[in-house]
């Protein structure tokens, strides 16, 4: 069984930053060959795409929205994931939920991913 833990969530201004965390257990769970991502969730809305990583952390994907504040990383020998959020908006304002896949490229639709964490609050003021 696999789980998935996100910390890091809060309330900050806009144009603050915040890191989010990731960190993944499992007994059989093979870390270093999932792909990962990040998914957000505003009230009233459909959780959407926020960013994937590949294993290897070699090649990463990003939703329009955040595309040059936000960075994703891992860690494999730590077995944690990083979303590294930067000029923050109100918009940016969500649950935000780290994800896992069988499957070790990185992908961008809920889903392809077979793993959720319990999600963490990300709230922007403005």
């Amino acid at each position: 069984q696999v789980h998935l833990v996100e910390s890091g969530g809060g309330l900050v201004q806009a144009g603050g930053s915040l890191r989010l965390s990731c960190a993944a257990s499992g007994r059989s769970f093979s870390f270093s060959t999932y792909a990962r991502g990040w998914f957000r969730q505003a009230p009233g809305q459909e959780r959407e795409f926020v960013a994937a990583i590949s294993w290897s952390g070699g090649s990463t994907s990003y939703a329009d929205s955040v595309k040059g504040r936000f960075t994703i990383s891992r860690d494999n020998a730590e077995k944690t994931v990083t979303l590294q959020m930067n000029s923050l908006k109100p918009e940016d304002t969500a649950v935000y939920y780290c994800a896992a896949r069988r499957f070790g490229v990185a992908a961008m639709t809920t889903g392809e991913y077979d793993y959720w964490g319990q999600g963490t609050q990300v709230t922007v003021s403005s």
